[in-house]
């Protein structure tokens, strides 16, 4: 793209990408999750192009880029032009101060691995323009648009978490988010002598976006149900196991299961946060393991990959707990290792794999970390 060729960006922004230590597919729900950011990351490079609407965004990774009018803006048929669009979309109904700009994006976040690039795409933008034009949007006014903006143009309904934790992380902690009120709890995550492993399947979701709208709609048919019997319910962060029983004999096998397993996982949630705060990592890791069985059995958004790798961690005793983190269908397991034995669990699991599917593992350790923010500033 020309304006490559002079570009020197007045403003730089890191957006990183995030971990769900626990609580999948309950943020839709209403319900409870357990999220970080990570230090993988996407850099945007921001300038004024000095033009009343003409943009320019620019994937260095990709090295691919369109050009976009915002006095024009329509869907794209090109899947991640349209989490850019989106955003200028949600932003347009709320300010009209936005002008031309030219915007490079460069991203460590590996593709496909259910680490929530998506949401640090629409994040970093939106936290850039706000800081470039001075839009005067809150941090919350940025979670929620980048929300908004995956629902309409990308065509996820996805739940809040994965806009919330890229946002409003903190390095050192956890945040204990409650999808209904959006009340936050910053709970300082110490591990030691056990660190956050992820191994990633390097199988692409393909699935994910389809599939978790399926599984939305199936938990609202649910909710549909159990409304008969006990009107106070207005989602399934209402539903009691108690309830959920009561209604089993009224709801088909499928949905009873993708109940279940959001009414448990919630209360896992609930769980882990305790279990850090007293420092108790056997039971956050046979929590872990407890999920991953729910996200394999019940609701279903496990892959033959993610399995095995669960399994093989299983087998190593120098490893808590382990699951599939992210929407499902791929991605990476999340596993808490104790350090001195990181190198040799990563061997094991590697060479495991490689026989039984023939792909080359990737693993990387993971690290509690800051949210978006203007690169070179840690407090803002």
């Amino acid at each position: 793209m020309q304006f490559l060729n002079t570009f020197t960006p007045d403003l730089v922004i890191e957006s990183p990408g995030r971990i769900n230590l626990i609580g999948e597919h309950t943020d839709y729900n209403m319900g409870y999750v357990l999220p970080t950011a990570i230090e993988k990351k996407i850099i945007f490079e921001f300038q004024k192009n000095g033009s009343d609407s003409e943009c320019n965004v620019y994937s260095k990774g990709f090295n691919v880029g369109f050009q976009l009018d915002l006095n024009e803006l329509s869907k794209s048929e090109i899947e991640w032009e349209n989490y850019i669009l989106g955003v200028l979309n949600e932003i347009s109904k709320r300010t009209d101060k936005v002008n031309g700009f030219n915007c490079t994006i460069q991203s460590n976040l590996p593709a496909g691995s259910g680490l929530s690039s998506s949401a640090a795409l629409e994040c970093g933008l939106a936290f850039g323009l706000n800081e470039l034009f001075d839009l005067g949007l809150s941090k919350i006014d940025i979670v929620q648009l980048s929300q908004i903006a995956e629902h309409t143009y990308a065509g996820t309904q996805c739940g809040i978490m994965d806009q919330f934790a890229s946002v409003m992380s903190e390095t050192g902690k956890v945040i204990l988010l409650d999808c209904k009120t959006l009340e936050s709890k910053m709970i300082p995550i110490t591990l030691d002598p056990y660190t956050l492993i992820l191994l990633n399947t390097r199988v692409s979701h393909n699935l994910a976006t389809s599939e978790y709208n399926v599984r939305k709609n199936e938990c609202e048919q649910g909710v549909e149900v159990i409304k008969q019997y006990f009107p106070e319910v207005t989602s399934l962060r209402d539903v009691s196991e108690k309830m959920l029983l009561h209604c089993k004999p009224h709801l088909n096998e499928i949905v009873y299961k993708r109940c279940s397993f959001i009414v448990a996982e919630n209360q896992r949630v609930l769980e882990v946060a305790a279990a850090l705060e007293s420092n108790d990592l056997t039971k956050v890791g046979a929590l872990l393991y407890e999920a991953h069985e729910g996200i394999s059995s019940q609701y279903e958004v496990s892959c033959p990959e993610s399995d095995f790798l669960v399994a093989v961690a299983k087998t190593d005793a120098n490893v808590l707990g382990a699951r599939q983190t992210g929407g499902g269908f791929g991605g990476c397991t999340l596993n808490i290792v104790h350090r001195e034995a990181v190198a040799s669990f990563i061997e094991m699991a590697t060479k495991e794999y490689k026989e039984k599917f023939d792909i080359e593992l990737e693993a990387f350790e993971v690290r509690p970390s800051r949210g978006t923010k203007v690169a070179g500033l840690e407090v803002r």
